[in-house]
């Protein structure tokens, strides 16, 4: 009794923990990701610098553009999940962001060649196409993405043997910017250990991270959880690997 007691406290625990915005504060002393060794934010923040028209796309709650030090004249960001929109805006107000509310896989509503800086931070989809048509010539696209088989410990843990990863392949982003135009200058990857230290961490995660298990829910997949759960008191902490990588891109200025 007392073991059903205290996994149905963690898993109503991370099941009813806001998940607005991007940002993963409520993890903190319960989960742990390393970062990427090439600090995405603090490039960003030299290039916004620099910037005379800069497109955030997909920012979320737009945390990393709120630790700008310095804005360009023209920020804008966009966002297609609405609770997030209103999370965004709030958090660009005070840098001079604005917030433009899109239609995943639709067209990005600005006029051709509006922007000389476009960034994304795990975008859902990258549009390259859509990406290059808004660059100004010489323009540069610069993202960190989620890689390949991201956390693959812990969607099998959940769901059991997957297959291969099909998509998020960093070659295939390089293709697909070249196809569309642009011109790939810097490409990296990194491997990143994650750690989760009880499953309310894991609860909260697969609700905020929604690709790492495709509709997920607690009741649906609250055996799992348990499996989950007597496993790292069996064992310690659930380890998985996030996958990133980097990519830069410019628009020729031809």
């Amino acid at each position: 009794m007392e073991r059903e007691s205290d996994v149905d406290a963690l898993i109503a625990e991370g099941a009813a923990a806001p998940v607005d915005g991007w940002a993963f504060d409520w993890l903190a002393g319960r989960a742990a990701e390393e970062r990427p060794p090439w600090g995405y934010a603090r490039r960003v923040a030299t290039r916004m610098a620099a910037a005379r028209a800069a497109l955030d796309v997909d920012t979320g709650g737009g945390e990393v553009l709120a630790e700008l030090p310095q804005s360009p004249p023209l920020l804008v960001a966009t966002e297609g999940w609405p609770p997030n929109v209103t999370v965004a805006a709030r958090t660009l107000r005070p840098v001079g962001g604005r917030v433009v509310a899109v239609t995943p896989g639709a067209p990005l509503p600005f006029r051709d060649a509006a922007f000389d800086l476009v960034v994304s931070r795990h975008p859902v989809r990258t549009d390259w196409a859509e990406t290059a048509r808004v660059l100004r010539p010489g323009g540069t696209f610069l993202s960190q993405q989620i890689g390949p088989g991201t956390v693959r410990e812990l969607s099998e843990a959940i769901l059991g043997p997957l297959p291969p990863p099909a998509d998020r392949h960093p070659e295939r982003a390089v293709a697909d910017a070249e196809a569309a135009g642009l011109r790939v200058v810097d490409l990296r990857e990194a491997t990143l250990r994650t750690v989760f230290h009880d499953v309310a961490a894991v609860v909260w995660f697969l609700r905020k991270v929604v690709w790492t298990v495709p509709g997920f829910t607690v009741e649906r997949h609250r055996p799992a959880l348990v499996r989950l759960h007597d496993r790292i008191r069996a064992e310690g902490p659930f380890v998985a690997h996030a996958r990133r990588f980097l990519v830069e891109a410019i628009r020729p200025a031809d």
